[in-house]
């Protein structure tokens, strides 16, 4: 038998007249009855776990009035690929709401020395040094013109993508465009946590929601002109949960604003190594990294390339395993 949330569901190798009670195989009526029964509850049940289609024309008007063709769009959102994701912007609001508070005890007072223990492991950090000698020669140039460290740059590919292994399996239109679509909380309230919205809460959340929903809406507009530059499938296109795409988890807006088309063919691509790993270090520039930093300032630029006090910090932690391991074994 497998189970399901305490649903018995008869085992593939075994027949159904197997997996019923006695007196029921005794009755092919009652066999009938209990299987349609079976059927239509599993069909109530199931079908109460997907989202209710959504009604995608607010997103088609609003990027139409942006100068968007309204028939590319339209023919866009009516395939059948394209669904509503409420869970992006649901872990985006109940995230948001968890750490509102600046207690003693709230989630950014206690994670403020935190790290993630296992990027720091041996196996880990032996793996990035070698990636890193591998790639030497770009790290160099990047130091020489960005003036980022290669440590901090390899640090930031390895949390990012695990070293350009994982760039995320995500549909990034659906995710973004399921977050644009969200503008008011009642939009995504059924998904969340039943206590987790308060009376001293809720204004506060439903700012924060609709918010993120003008930046999605933002980050789709650029998705959808990245396609069109690059002759892509907007919805071919893959990545995180939140919408980031590349070896970098680029925004799409991001890919523009920072990109480098560092192999120089022609093209900002972010699923290449050398325009990722540029990028990286065009970003931190442009938000003020500069030789030299205090600690706490490359905190504040590092913190400013992934909203985490925890990356941050395992950022340089990581670096500083990177630069121990290059002096004790070149």
């Amino acid at each position: 038998m497998l189970w399901y949330k305490n649903i018995m569901i008869p085992n593939s190798n075994a027949s159904l007249s197997e997996t019923l009670p006695r007196q029921i195989r005794k009755d092919p009526f009652r066999i009938v009855l209990c299987s349609t029964f079976a059927i239509v509850f599993l069909g109530l049940f199931f079908g109460a776990l997907r989202p209710a289609a959504a009604d995608w024309r607010p997103l088609v008007e609003r990027l139409s009035a942006d100068g968007f063709d309204r028939p590319t769009v339209e023919a866009l959102f009516a395939r059948p690929e394209v669904r509503f994701e409420p869970d992006a912007m649901a872990d985006k609001i109940a995230a948001l709401v968890r750490n509102r508070s600046d207690g003693p005890n709230s989630t950014p007072v206690r994670l403020k020395n935190a790290v993630r223990r296992g990027y720091l492991s041996d196996r880990v950090i032996k793996r990035a040094h070698s990636y890193a000698l591998e790639n030497i020669d770009i790290l160099e140039e990047i130091n020489a013109i960005y003036g980022v460290p290669k440590e901090i740059v390899i640090s930031i590919f390895l949390i990012e993508t695990n070293l350009g292994r994982n760039t995320g399996n995500h549909c990034v239109f659906n995710r973004l465009a399921s977050m644009a679509l969200s503008t008011d909380l009642e939009a995504v309230r059924p998904y969340l946590n039943g206590d987790l919205i308060t009376p001293d809460n809720e204004a506060f959340a439903r700012r924060r929601c609709h918010e993120k929903s003008d930046w999605a809406y933002d980050e789709i507009k650029a998705l959808l002109r990245l396609a069109e530059r690059d002759g892509a499938d907007p919805l071919g296109i893959r990545g995180s949960i939140y919408g980031a795409i590349g070896l970098c988890q680029f925004m799409p807006s991001n890919v523009f604003a920072f990109g480098v088309d560092a192999d120089r063919d022609g093209r900002i691509d972010p699923f290449a190594k050398t325009d990722a790993l540029c990028s990286i270090a065009n970003y931190l520039r442009g938000h003020g990294w500069r030789p030299k930093m205090e600690r706490n300032e490359q905190h504040s630029v590092i913190f400013d390339y992934n909203h985490s006090t925890v990356y941050a910090n395992t950022v340089l932690a990581i670096s500083d395993k990177l630069k121990e391991r290059s002096r004790t074994r070149p």
